[in-house]
């Protein structure tokens, strides 16, 4: 038990908070216990796990104890007070793990025919990389390119926010121009969300998978994207604002793509 908040490992683990912490130790935080199960289901390293057994339930102790010792992790028990200084603001659910930063290239990635991939360049807040992966697991994209990426993928806050999504989705970080020729080489469409473009999302065919292109709300799309082969999209504007966020933009067209394939789906069924 660990009673004290300047323990060497509190403080180790605490500091992960940072980035530059992250960056040197290649090491990051999952908060939860759901976020927490999904790293375990694929085999994420896990380091150290602290517990606060206040904190949970009985049976709760018990389900993650046993998945632990199953993992063979080394679990620290810590008091409410210890724990203060682990979570995640006031969202302590009991339980904090230090994993190994999971690393994964384009060279990796393997996609199944008709795909949906997107790629989010320059977003800056934790949380809306988050909200995207989370949107983009529950509507079928197949992976999610962080293109300079100006907040770290790996950033509690974004697994948080992801509700554990970031575990279930092929995911990497890479240039914009590495983003692209990927892209190119696989003969994926690439249609870009812009404010200005002439183009609904609604009139652009989707139906066949492609690449959707976000970028922050601050400073939009970088130059990249605006080669002949890239299509620009909006979502229709009526009131006095002229952008929505990136993670409720991402939503719309994640959902409008997964509508036109299964439309697509239903046609070629019916065809047979």
């Amino acid at each position: 038990m660990i009673t004290s908040r300047q323990n060497q490992r509190v403080k180790d683990a605490a500091k992960l908070r940072d980035r530059r912490a992250r960056q040197a130790s290649g090491r990051t935080l999952v908060d939860g216990r759901r976020e927490l199960s999904r790293a375990l289901d694929v085999g994420v390293r896990l380091i150290e796990v602290f517990v606060c057994r206040e904190l949970l339930l009985a049976d709760e102790i018990e389900a993650l104890m046993a998945r632990l010792d199953a993992a063979g992790a080394i679990v620290s028990e810590v008091t409410e007070a210890v724990f203060g200084k682990l979570a995640f603001g006031d969202r302590a659910e009991g339980v904090v793990a230090v994993i190994e930063t999971p690393t994964q290239s384009l060279g990796d990635l393997a996609l199944p025919p008709r795909s949906l991939v997107a790629v989010l360049e320059g977003v800056e807040k934790p949380g809306n990389v988050g909200a995207v992966l989370r949107s983009a697991n529950a509507a079928g994209v197949a992976a999610v390119l962080v293109a300079d990426g100006r907040t770290d993928l790996w950033n509690p806050a974004a697994i948080r926010a992801s509700l554990s999504a970031i575990f279930a989705l092929p995911v990497c970080q890479c240039t914009s121009d590495a983003a692209i020729a990927w892209l190119r080489e696989r003969k994926l469409p690439i249609f870009a969300a812009r404010p200005n473009a002439a183009v609904s999302y609604t009139e652009a065919d989707l139906s066949a998978g492609g690449a959707i292109v976000l970028g922050s709300e601050a400073h939009g799309l970088s130059d990249v994207w605006t080669a002949d082969d890239v299509r620009p999209i909006a979502l229709p504007m009526q009131g006095v604002v002229d952008s929505l966020n990136v993670s409720v933009t991402a939503a719309v067209l994640f959902y409008e793509a997964m509508r036109q394939r299964r439309n697509a789906d239903c046609g070629m069924q019916n065809a047979e």
